[in-house]
């Protein structure tokens, strides 16, 4: 049986710029909005503990050294709050390749998985789905950093998004989204990189996404449609999230009431 995905071809922006340090309350409310609804999309559910003390930090109360160490060290879910959170405020290199990818995967499981920003070497499928018997069900281990570099390729030849037409654009970020979920180059935590790194790439193409509209049990439909084939679900949901980008604030957001980060 063959990949719906098998004609996989993308390219990533070349950038060399990070998000800085938070300073403002609107920076820090946009976080750990985005933060919680990021978790909330992987059915993760913080401890009441960890949720105060990200309120704290949103008020400027708490460092975010203090941050790290409140909640439960066994919750996976605590730890993925405050390591969004933490990632946020620190930023990461935007290279636009498979090593941003990695450095996102990388400062959002450090401390919570052995592998976080290493690349899987095992082939997967997806569980129980009805292709889960087919060995391509996602790219091929082996060929990860090649097919990471056709992805590269193709987002240059598109101008990594820019000065595209709203409805042209929602096409062409479905079809990168449905790419690099096809690619999965992680054993786990494909989606949570792949949103962070969708909310940079539509940003720095004029375009912002807001998260907070989205719905677990939507998202969980988008992702299984793409994966038998079909963006159309993505295309529809990401035509109900976007807006053009306000360059006053952080990209990663979950709320538009959370206004402007001056």
């Amino acid at each position: 049986m063959q990949s719906p995905h098998t004609g996989i071809r993308m390219c990533l922006p070349l950038f060399a710029a990070t998000i800085g340090t938070m300073t403002t309350p609107a920076e820090r409310a946009s976080a750990v909005a985005f933060a919680q609804q990021s978790c909330a999309l992987e059915s993760l559910t913080p401890s009441s503990a960890v949720i105060a003390a990200a309120g704290r930090y949103e008020r400027g109360d708490l460092s975010t050294d203090r941050l790290l160490s409140e909640g439960s060290a066994e919750s996976v879910a605590d730890k993925i709050l405050v390591r969004t959170i933490l990632l946020i405020e620190r930023g990461w290199p935007f290279s636009g390749d498979l090593q941003e990818l990695r450095a996102i995967h990388q400062g959002l499981f450090t401390g919570v998985y052995d592998d976080a920003g290493t690349l899987r070497t095992g082939d997967t499928t997806k569980g129980k789905n009805a292709r889960s018997s087919n060995p391509e069900a996602f790219f091929p281990a082996g060929l990860i950093e090649t097919g990471a570099a056709n992805i590269s390729r193709e987002l240059a030849e598109k101008r990594n998004l820019k000065c595209l037409d709203r409805a042209d654009f929602v096409n062409a970020l479905a079809h990168i989204y449905d790419e690099l979920g096809y690619l999965h180059p992680f054993v786990g935590g494909n989606a949570m990189v792949l949103r962070i790194f969708a909310s940079r790439l539509s940003h720095d193409a004029g375009w912002d996404l807001d998260w907070g509209t989205v719905d677990a049990a939507s998202y969980k439909n988008a992702k299984h449609s793409a994966y038998n084939g079909d963006t159309s679900a993505f295309e529809r949901l990401f035509g109900t999230i976007i807006r053009p980008a306000n360059p006053t604030r952080s990209f990663l957001i979950a709320g538009w009431d959370q206004g402007p980060a001056h």
